[in-house]
């Protein structure tokens, strides 16, 4: 029996994404909702000469599916043909290379601070909330304060931007349909099959969890072992990230055959994890979707792109800017979609706080250097 519009907003609007991924009237629904803004609504009435006698754009969102819902594969052909319209247009407003360029003026991607998702919690916590007098409060803005809010809005402009980039990328291979506007949970379509984009480098926490199942040390406990026995002294007090970045770069200061073993050994063994789990990416991605944030929870079918640096990963956040590596390797993936079944793709998956099993289809690039 065929859903309602009010069926598929209830299913949309819940956890449950699932039926999206494979149902045409589910797929038609959200096609629609991509396009339900006032001009672009008007605009797709007028080039299609659908009837709509609703004037609020909820009513006519309900109204535009009742009418397309008709003729489901006729619909989906009219959708695509409006849409890969507008994203011509869209595509043609962006200069790639010129964004490329800018993109690399960032030397430094660093954001100034320890807080995760939220600059004005941390400077609540760390300013607000905890220093009293008013001159030293000042004091900070010429040696804290300044340094962590232009970090924070340096690097989300570097990530907001090359997220553009990216999904242009994808946007102009011909078997991706973009959304119009902005959808929860759906950046693009691919063959009809709708993907929410996560751009995300080597998870740092899953590399030291396969290190302890192999039974290798921790990387920061190895490099302050290897420090002492070579005589590298090092700042104990300072963060880890400090530490090891103090440890490594004083071992590739000196040089010798010891510091260089060292630095061989650590690389060798996490390689060796990486090249493990591109062969086998399924348990990354179950373990993305296990370890999101709570604010950000989500359960839709995934598209990760994992950005690697293998000389080093913390260097890893240039490959966004990388188009050279990055379009092969999006294309080559997308070339070959067609070719991939839904099981082979399918993720099971629990979260902590949340009782239920969640289904959902996903699957990675990686994109390595």
């Amino acid at each position: 029996m065929n859903k309602t519009f009010s069926a598929w907003k209830k299913q949309h609007d819940s956890e449950d994404l699932q039926p999206f991924s494979y149902d045409r009237e589910g797929q038609l629904w959200l096609k629609i909702k991509s396009i339900i803004r006032k001009e672009i609504v008007s605009e797709f009435v007028i080039s299609t000469g659908v009837t709509l006698t609703e004037t609020s754009l909820t009513k006519q969102f309900e109204e535009l599916y009742e009418v397309l819902s008709r003729d489901v594969e006729g619909s989906h052909e009219l959708l695509n043909h409006y849409i890969m319209k507008k994203n011509i247009e869209l595509l043609e407003n962006i200069d790639h290379e010129k964004l490329v360029s800018e993109l690399y003026k960032l030397k430094v991607f660093e954001w100034g601070g320890d807080y995760q998702n939220s600059l004005d919690k941390y400077l609540v916590s760390h300013y607000v909330k905890t220093i009293s007098s008013y001159d030293l409060l000042l004091s900070k803005f010429d040696t804290e304060i300044n340094r962590a809010v232009q970090g924070y809005v340096l690097n989300s402009w570097y990530n907001h931007w090359s997220s553009i980039l990216i999904e242009h990328l994808f946007k102009s291979h011909s078997s991706v349909l973009p959304t119009v506007g902005q959808i929860k949970s759906v950046d693009f379509f691919i063959n009809d099959v709708p993907f929410d984009l996560k751009v995300t480098y080597f998870p740092t926490e899953y590399l030291k969890q396969k290190r302890k199942e192999k039974g290798l040390p921790v990387e920061l406990t190895f490099l302050k072992s290897k420090a002492r026995e070579l005589g590298i002294p090092f700042n104990s007090a300072n963060s880890n990230s400090d530490i090891h970045y103090e440890i490594v770069e004083k071992l590739k200061d000196r040089g010798d055959s010891k510091c260089k073993s060292v630095l061989k050994e650590i690389k060798e063994s996490n390689l060796s994890i990486v090249n493990e789990t591109i062969s086998s990416p399924k348990m990354l991605a179950k373990w993305l979707y296990e370890n999101q944030g709570e604010m950000r929870f989500g359960s839709e079918n995934r598209l990760f792109l994992v950005l690697i640096d293998t000389d080093d990963f913390s260097s890893s956040w240039k490959l966004k800017r990388n188009i050279d590596l990055l379009r092969p390797s999006i294309s080559s993936f997308l070339d070959e979609f067609n070719n991939k079944k839904f099981e082979d793709l399918k993720i099971d998956f629990t979260y902590t706080g949340r009782p239920q099993l969640f289904s959902t289809i996903a699957d990675i690039i990686f994109i390595k250097k």
